[in-house]
This record gives C-alpha cells, sequence and structure tokens, in this order.
C-alpha cells in the first residue's frame, strides 16, 4: 500500500510521513502506539479506511513485525482498528475523529470535556502551537519547494475548500501537518504532530462553526499564497492570525 493513491487526493507515505518515524532502542512499543494513537487523533487514516501494510509500519518505525501486531492487538483492545481477513483484509480504522460531538449526548460532553481540559495546560498547548505554526510557515516560504512540494499543499488546500462538515477537521488537520513536514525540520514536524494532537482533543469537543471555518479558508488561501510566493514575513503574519483565532475559540468555549 506505500504510495497508494487515497481517495482525499494524497499518497499515504505523504500524509503519514509527519508522525511515522523510527523509534528509540528500548521504547519500541511505547512509541509505536503512540505514534499511530496520533495516526488515529489527527484523522490521517479515517475511519472505514485501512492502515498500511503490517510490512510498511514496521519498517518505516523500525520495529520487529511481532512489536507491531503487539501494538495492533492493544489498538483492536480498545476498539479503534478491528482485523479483517482475506484478499482484502488488513487492519481497518474504528476511531472516528470528532465523533465525541455528534454521537455523545450532552451530558457526556460536558464530562469527556472537563476530563480533557483538566488534563492540559491549555495557554502552554496553545503558545507551543503558535510557535510551531509560525515557525513552519516561515521556513516553508523561505525553502525553493519543488513542483510535487508545492502541489502537495495545493491539493491539502483543495481538500478543505470541498470538505464536507464531519471531515473539515480531518483535512484542516492534513493542510497543517503538510507544512510543518515541508518546513524542513522532522523535529519540527514530530513536534507539531504531538501538539496539534491535543489540540484536536480539545478541538473536538467544540462545536464547528460556518462562518469561523469561511474565515479560516481564507487564511489558508492566504497562506498558500505567501508560502508559494516566497514571502516569509506574510506566511508569519497569516499564520500567527490563523492560530490568534483558534486560541479565542478555544478560550471562549473552554475558559
Amino acid at each position: 500500500m506505500s504510495g497508494s493513491q487515497v481517495t482525499d487526493g494524497t499518497h499515504e507515505a505523504d500524509r503519514l510521513s509527519p508522525v511515522l518515524r523510527p523509534v528509540r532502542a528500548g521504547s519500541g512499543f511505547e512509541e509505536a502506539l503512540e505514534q499511530i494513537l496520533q495516526v488515529l487523533r489527527l484523522g490521517l487514516v479515517p475511519y472505514g479506511e485501512r492502515l498500511p501494510a503490517e510490512r510498511e509500519l514496521a519498517d518505516r518505525m523500525g520495529i520487529s513485525r511481532v512489536t507491531l501486531r503487539e501494538v495492533l492487538k492493544v489498538l483492536q483492545e480498545q476498539g479503534l482498528v478491528e482485523s479483517r481477513r482475506g484478499r482484502y483484509g488488513g487492519t481497518f480504522v474504528r476511531y472516528r475523529a470528532g465523533a465525541l460531538t455528534t454521537a455523545s449526548s450532552g451530558q457526556d460532553t460536558q464530562e469527556e470535556l472537563r476530563r480533557k481540559v483538566a488534563g492540559i495546560d491549555l495557554e502552554d498547548a496553545l503558545r507551543f502551537r503558535e510557535v510551531l505554526e509560525v515557525g513552519a510557515a516561515e521556513l516553508c516560504a523561505g525553502r525553493r519547494l519543488g513542483p510535487a512540494e508545492q502541489e502537495r499543499l495545493r491539493e491539502c488546500l483543495a481538500a478543505t475548500n470541498d470538505a464536507p462538515l464531519g471531515d473539515y477537521r480531518r483535512l484542516d488537520t492534513r493542510l497543517h501537518l503538510t507544512l510543518a513536514e515541508l518546513s524542513g525540520s522532522p523535529s519540527l514536524a514530530a513536534a507539531y504532530a504531538g501538539v496539534r494532537a491535543s489540540v484536536n482533543d480539545l478541538l473536538d469537543c467544540i462545536p464547528l462553526l460556518v462562518r469561523n471555518l469561511e474565515h479560516s479558508q481564507v487564511q489558508h488561501a492566504a497562506l498558500l499564497d505567501a508560502v508559494l510566493e516566497g514571502d516569509a514575513d506574510g506566511a508569519r503574519e497569516v499564520m500567527r492570525e490563523h492560530c490568534a483565532g483558534t486560541a479565542a475559540l478555544l478560550r471562549g468555549f473552554l475558559l
């Protein structure tokens, strides 16, 4: 499945590369579990789709297939994935990113919200996210992105423009992760994937506001224009405004 085309216009290796990376010796199981959980929480492989083949996952994380199967067993026991046999079998995602706001009762949502807010330093997460996002935008604009890299960004933007409401947050996440990856700093991309997963947990607890999404799309378009034109100052400022908008929404709903 490596490099195979998927329905939302990108390649499997492309959309997972900001998260899946070789793990450190001595903590292979824990780090591999963390990485695949991030893939699920970020919606990089949506509900109902198949994860990459075991061989590819194991190779990309530098672990044995035995260790990978232990990770997948834990995820299956938690109801996050399911294994199917046969010619079209594999490991399929059952976790639906963003399901909390649509599937839970109001009381359950409020209880989950309180639990998540208590476990996250919101202000620290938002500040860290802004530093990483603004830095990634500036670095992307300062690089000479190749035609394929530019097309990846355009495809990500187009996907958010055309996204049904239920898929918007997942595709928005993919756009931002792609920017982080194309910054040229794997460490920045990995750090951003971690903080974005935490922020998404909180975003899933607040409503999607159509007007806010329309404003976000205007900012996304301006951001890509700046990046593709090599305008580092412009990219930095647009991203800073974009992050401030998200931060304001989260503070408004959660604090």
